[in-house]
């Protein structure tokens, strides 16, 4: 399937979750087969060029194409979860949301010193949450230098915040405004 056929597939919702919100509803396109099957390969291909290792996703549409990209590059896949969820001792990182803080937390002993991690998420918006999780990362020994998303929503700059710690992004599709 082409890109404009995979963007085709995902619906948006107007005013969702607050007015003037056009919220970008992946869950259409991982229904269909051949269209999730589609991106997962492209999501692959990108992590495949940059010498992928592992490949983490952030909880949780990210576990649904991270771990897909995994198997088929034969790779292994690396949780990065909210807070609490991890039975085992984590490393963690705060950071800034629009109205407040979150947290991430990995469990560091599945990262390899000096193994090339590919970030996989289903959209990029203002970065924050794939920045984070990058720092966390490397914090852990990875070397992060490539994420791969689905969608770029480009107006709100989350592509360049990456590239501004050294992570080249790779989107499927991208849609105006936010």
């Amino acid at each position: 399937m082409t890109p404009e056929e995979l963007k085709a597939l995902v619906r948006t919702v107007p005013d969702f979750p607050s007015p003037g919100i056009q919220f970008r509803d992946i869950t259409t396109l991982i229904r269909h087969g051949e269209g999730l099957t589609a991106t997962v390969s492209w999501l692959a291909d990108s992590a495949r060029d940059a010498g992928a290792q592992a490949i983490a996703g952030m909880e949780a549409r990210g576990f649904i194409f991270g771990a897909a990209v995994a198997i088929e590059l034969g790779i292994g896949f690396v949780p990065v979860r909210k807070p609490g969820k991890l039975p085992v001792a984590t490393i963690g990182i705060d950071y800034q949301l629009e109205y407040g803080t979150d947290r991430l937390e990995i469990d560091p002993s599945l990262i390899d010193q000096g193994e090339r991690v590919v970030l996989v998420d289903d959209l990029i918006a203002t970065g924050g949450t794939a920045c984070a999780a990058a720092e966390l990362l490397r914090r852990a020994g990875a070397i992060v230098e490539r994420a791969a998303f689905v969608i770029d929503l480009p107006e709100l700059g989350g592509a360049k915040k990456l590239g501004g710690i050294g992570v080249a992004t790779q989107a499927l599709m991208d849609f105006a405004g936010h």
